[in-house]
Formats: C-alpha cells, sequence, structure tokens
C-alpha cells in the first residue's frame, strides 16, 4: 500500500469537511429565512387585523408608523407565538393558518359591534354569544345581502381553511427534533414574561417601553393606541376586581348608619310596578323633524325627570343592574357587564328589601331567562320568581318581539291575582332594535322633515313604537285609578335606541354612536331618557331631575314612604350632592359638572365610602351587611 502525503491527507481533510461546512450554513440561512417569513407573515396579520377594526388603511398605517404605539409589539407577540405553534405542529408555517382565522374573525366582530354599540370587543362579550345567536334573525332581517356575504364568507373559509392545512400537512417542510427545541426555548419564555407584564394593576417599566399603555378608563382609546389585539389581551383579567384602596373592616364601620322607623308613612303598604321601557326616548328631541301628533303625550304629562343611563344603543342589563340595586356601573372595570361576570351570590336589591316588608318580589320580562343570564341573576337578587317567556302564557307580537300592550295586560293580570302587596320589576321588549320598515301595518305618527327615505322609514317605525309604549303606560295607569291599594308606577328607559344614520341625518350627533365622554351638555343629549314617577293616590312626582339608574331605588322608596339604611339613608346622602354618578362625569346637584373624577388623586368622601359598600357587597367580606342590608342579611339567614 503507497504511503499516504501528509499534504494530500490535509487537503483531503479540507476537501471532506467542506460540504459539511455549507450543510449547516444552508441550514442556518434556510431557518434564517424561515423565521423571516414568520415575522413577515406576522406583521401582514396584524395589519389585516387593524385595517378590519378600523376600517381604514390610513389610520392603519399611522398605527404602524407612530413610534409611541405598540404595533412591532404586537408583531413580536404574534411572531412569537406562531414560531412556537410550528414547533408544536412540527411543520414551518403551518401555526399561521391557525392564528389567521383566530385574529381575523374576532376582528370582523369587533368592527361590527362598533357598528351596533359604539364599544369594540371585549373578552366578556363571548360569555353571552348564545345572546347575539338569538338575535340574529333579526339583524339578518336588517341586513339581509351583509348576511349573506358573512355567511358564503365564512363556508368558503372554511373550506379553503380546510384545504391548507390539509396541504400544509402534506407539503410544508418538517422541523427537526432540534429546530422544534429551539423554537420553543425561545419563543416560549419570552411569551411567558410578556404576559406576566400585561396586568393593568399594576405599573411595568418594561410594558411602559414597549408603548403599551393600558388605558382602562377609555376604552375606545384603549383599542386605538393598542391596537386591537394588545388592548383584548389587557381586558383579560377585567374580572379581577381589585379592592380599592382604604377598604377593610374599620373602613365600613366608620360609615355611620341611623337608627330609621320600620314600615312606611303611608296608610298601607303600596304596591310598586317598576317598568323599564326597552330603548324608550323622547324622538321629538331630534332636531329638523316634526312628529305628528305626539308619540308621547302620557309620558310628556307625568314626566318627573330624567334617567342618565350609563349606556347607549344596547347593554340594558348594566343599567337594569344599577336599578335593582343601588349600585354604579362606575366602579366597575370599563367594559365589564356584572350580570355575566360578578352576580354569582345574593345580592342585596330591591327585591330583597321589599321581600323583607312582607311584599311579593316578581321579575317579569317576555323574552327567554337565559338572556343575560336573568335567571341566575334574579334568584341572586333574592325575587321571589321570574316569570320569562317560558312560563307565561303566548303573547300578541309585534313584529319579532311581545308588544307592550300585551306585556302590560299580562302584568294586570298577574297583579289582579295578588293579595299581599307586591314588587314587579318587569322589562319590556317591543322597542328592541333594529328598527326595519314596516314592523306595524300601519304607523299613525307622521314624519316631517329633509331625511333620507330609509332614515324616515327608521324613524316612522321607532316613533310608532314609543307611542304604542304610551299608550299602555296610560293603560296601565287607568287600571291603577280604580284601584283601592295604592299602586306606584314607575317608568323609565334603559337607554337610547340604535338609531343609526338618524342622528347624523338630522344634526343630533355627529357619529350614528353616543360618545363615551364629552360636556356636560352633549352627555345628557346621548344619554337621558325619560322618567315618570307615578301614584294613584298622589298623582305624579316632579321636580327629579337627571338622575343615574342607581338613585332610582333611592327615589322609589321615597315614594312608597319607606327608610332604609343603604337605599335612602347613605344614598340619600350622596343623592345631596350629586345626582349623576358616570365612569366619565360627576353631575352635582346644583348642575355643575366634575370630568374624569376617577382619576384624581383624592375622590369626595361620600363616594369613596360608596365604592367601599358597593366591593364589600359584592366582591369583599360583607362586613356591612347586618348595618346596611339587615332584610338581605335575614333573608338568606334562613336560606330563601
Amino acid at each position: 500500500m503507497a504511503p499516504i502525503d501528509p499534504a494530500t491527507a490535509r487537503g483531503s481533510q479540507v476537501y471532506v469537511d467542506r460540504p459539511g461546512f455549507s450543510l449547516r450554513h444552508t441550514k442556518t440561512l434556510a431557518g434564517t429565512r424561515s423565521a423571516l417569513l414568520t415575522l413577515f407573515m406576522a406583521a401582514a396579520l396584524v395589519f389585516a387585523v387593524e385595517f378590519i377594526v378600523r376600517q381604514s388603511v390610513s389610520e392603519t398605517v399611522a398605527y404602524f408608523l407612530d413610534p409611541m404605539r405598540p404595533a412591532w409589539t404586537t408583531v413580536a407577540a404574534f411572531f412569537l407565538t406562531m414560531l412556537a405553534l410550528d414547533a408544536l405542529f412540527g411543520r414551518e408555517h403551518k401555526a399561521a393558518l391557525v392564528v389567521a382565522p383566530l385574529a381575523v374573525l374576532p376582528a370582523f366582530i369587533c368592527q361590527q359591534k362598533q357598528v351596533f354599540l359604539s364599544d369594540p370587543l371585549y373578552p366578556t362579550d363571548f360569555l353571552f354569544g348564545r345572546q347575539i345567536m338569538e338575535l340574529m334573525p333579526v339583524l339578518v332581517k336588517d341586513r339581509p345581502w351583509t348576511a349573506v356575504g358573512v355567511v358564503a364568507g365564512v363556508i368558503a373559509a372554511i373550506v379553503v381553511g380546510v384545504l391548507l392545512l390539509r396541504y400544509a400537512w402534506r407539503n410544508f417542510p418538517k422541523l427537526a427534533r432540534r429546530e422544534r427545541f429551539a423554537r420553543v426555548a425561545f419563543a416560549l419564555p419570552l411569551l411567558v414574561a410578556f404576559w406576566n407584564i400585561m396586568d393593568y394593576n399594576q405599573f411595568s417599566w418594561i410594558r411602559d417601553r414597549l408603548r403599551v399603555v393600558p388605558i382602562m378608563w377609555d376604552q375606545t382609546e384603549n383599542y386605538r393606541h393598542n391596537g386591537f389585539a394588545l388592548a383584548f389581551a389587557i381586558n383579560l383579567p377585567m374580572a379581577n376586581v381589585s379592592a380599592p384602596p382604604g377598604y377593610m373592616a374599620d373602613a365600613i364601620d366608620r360609615i355611620p348608619v341611623k337608627p330609621l322607623p320600620a314600615g312606611t308613612t303611608h296608610r298601607g303598604k303600596p304596591d310598586v310596578i317598576v317598568l323599564m321601557s326597552e330603548s324608550f326616548w323622547d324622538p321629538t328631541r331630534l332636531p329638523n323633524v316634526k312628529l305628528t301628533p305626539d308619540p308621547m303625550p302620557t309620558v310628556r304629562e307625568l314626566q318627573g325627570g330624567n334617567v342618565f343611563s350609563p349606556e347607549f344603543g344596547g347593554m340594558t342589563a348594566n343599567v337594569e343592574f344599577e336599578a335593582l340595586t343601588g349600585f354604579s356601573n362606575a366602579f366597575l372595570p370599563y367594559g365589564s357587564i356584572p350580570y355575566q361576570q360578578y352576580i354569582r351570590n345574593p345580592i342585596p336589591s330591591l327585591a330583597t328589601f321589599f321581600r323583607g316588608e312582607g311584599y311579593v318580589s316578581r321579575a317579569i320580562h317576555p323574552f327567554q331567562g337565559w338572556f343575560w343570564n336573568r335567571t341566575a341573576v334574579y334568584k341572586s337578587f333574592g325575587f321571589d320568581m321570574f316569570r320569562s317567556e317560558e312560563n307565561m302564557p303566548p303573547m300578541q307580537k309585534r313584529g319579532i318581539f311581545t308588544s307592550d300592550e300585551a306585556f302590560t295586560k299580562e302584568i294586570i293580570r298577574q297583579a289582579d291575582d295578588m293579595e299581599d302587596p307586591f314588587f314587579f320589576f318587569a322589562v319590556t321588549l317591543q322597542g328592541h332594535g333594529p328598527y326595519e320598515p314596516n314592523r306595524y301595518a300601519k304607523n299613525t305618527i307622521k314624519v316631517e322633515g329633509n331625511l333620507p327615505e330609509a332614515d324616515r322609514q327608521v324613524l316612522a317605525t321607532y316613533a310608532q313604537g314609543i307611542k304604542e309604549a304610551d299608550d299602555s303606560l296610560k293603560m296601565l295607569m287607568d287600571w291603577a285609578k280604580k284601584r283601592d291599594r295604592e299602586t306606584i308606577i314607575v317608568l323609565f328607559g334603559d337607554h337610547l335606541p340604535p338609531l343609526n344614520t338618524v342622528y347624523t341625518s338630522t344634526g343630533y350627533m355627529k357619529d350614528v354612536t353616543a360618545e363615551r365622554k364629552g360636556p356636560k351638555h352633549q352627555m345628557k343629549a346621548e344619554h337621558e331618557t325619560p322618567l315618570v314617577v307615578w301614584s294613584n293616590k298622589t298623582g305624579p312626582r316632579k321636580n327629579i331631575g337627571t338622575i343615574s339608574p342607581a338613585f332610582l331605588s333611592y327615589q322609589i322608596l321615597k315614594q312608597a314612604g319607606y327608610e332604609h339604611p343603604y337605599y335612602t339613608g347613605f344614598l340619600g346622602k350622596v343623592h345631596d350632592h350629586f345626582r349623576v354618578l358616570d365612569r366619565y362625569m360627576l353631575i352635582r346637584k346644583n348642575g355643575k359638572d366634575v370630568a374624569d373624577w376617577l382619576r384624581q388623586p383624592k375622590i369626595p368622601p361620600s363616594l369613596r365610602d360608596y365604592r367601599f359598600l358597593q366591593h364589600d357587597m359584592m366582591f369583599g367580606k360583607r362586613y356591612s351587611t347586618e348595618r346596611f342590608f339587615k332584610s338581605h342579611a335575614e333573608l338568606y339567614q334562613t336560606g330563601s
């Protein structure tokens, strides 16, 4: 055998090593290209999501180009998520096919929600997806071609998605075990660290440097600044309500309680019927149009004030929460829905108060009991019974909703069956939008003014509904006038109706939905609904002014002649100073407003105590139960 030349050996060694070096180099380049492609897809997906939500190319581009906004932080979060999922699936870029629909669909839902209700999509909205499905027939009727397009788009997206996933499984490059491990080791710790800094209740220097700013007091700005994905993520922990600073047993004990007389100052225990009328509002407030005849003559004659609704166009349950409990949405995380998130245990309400006084307390609503979680909530509120669509006789419809006339007759029928004094809380349904043309066989309210024909028809439908709600109130009052027992009737609207472009066509609002904050005159115009407090013995109560729904319990019990440590005692003291308690604005008794009061270093002592009591009964140790809610304590001690 010939000897091997060392030089030849060295050369041979070099020759042999080069393919290995080239292979590693090729793999590195391939990995880099793959990562860059994933980064590009993450950026494209974030851009698509923001365009869908914002409906503006210029605003979407501005979001990406503004160095003070976290567009690229969002891209990085998507990039890391897709890297980690690719490692889990074992194939390059397959995660994009999974992440894309999960990001795009909520963005589309968010955009549609903003059209109808002005608010963006919150995580808690998925808790009441069943409500959305139940209202789908109404929305489809209002926008049939949009519905057809959405259905066709969903079917096409599913088919394309399945085909793409199948193609990806067969053709996308596989990831070696080492590559999968490297991706997980890189992406997962960063994702965990990022998630840990997203709690808006705690300041984070890193989050601040990433330009993620939780703007919880203004969710519109929160979504505009942070973008849909990050704002949605920031809202995930909203159900975790922190105790207000200073909350403790001693703080509750320091809130004074005056001894109160038992019973009522009236000659007997009056029956009380509270009507929360769906979307009931005065359409004659619209400028540049004339409605003939007046659609609400009864309410106009008896109206004693207004309710300042915390909502617009929907979210009835939040208004109902305030009216029944005397608590305020202003002290809860923005975007929360107490009926869905927080009412899981017995909570003091007007129902428990009246039951403590020997009344029958009954909730009545001509729709299904699961809607807004009412069956469970009303039980927690202490109602004896909830009469819903499932356990009431069939009633005449107006459109697809139970008519106010039929519902009023059912209220009268149930009241006539009562021997004991009763408290009824009734929620109407006929006024629910959208207000499609020709809902009624004949509109008796003439609409005059320079309006597009589509808006004229919407307003005519809405005005006819207001007329029939007004007629139904008169029917109920005529019945009450014949009764010997005193009967108190309270009617208020839960929020302004979703009239869409009627508002902009008439010049009433600059947009189709109300602003969440603004000057007092604008907020009152966009959030006030009529309030009637009437007794068959003493007539209407006047000069109530504009009040938050949380003060309705005070007005109702004062009208009935009752005193209560919380509903007339404590709330009465707050009412002496403030009439409207909104998240963004206080309105004092003298009419002066205080904007952004919750962001001040100190809030008035009465409102601090108000927040303490609410937190104590909803989330805390319930130190205040015996002193402020004795009837509630007695009721639930007996297991009722």
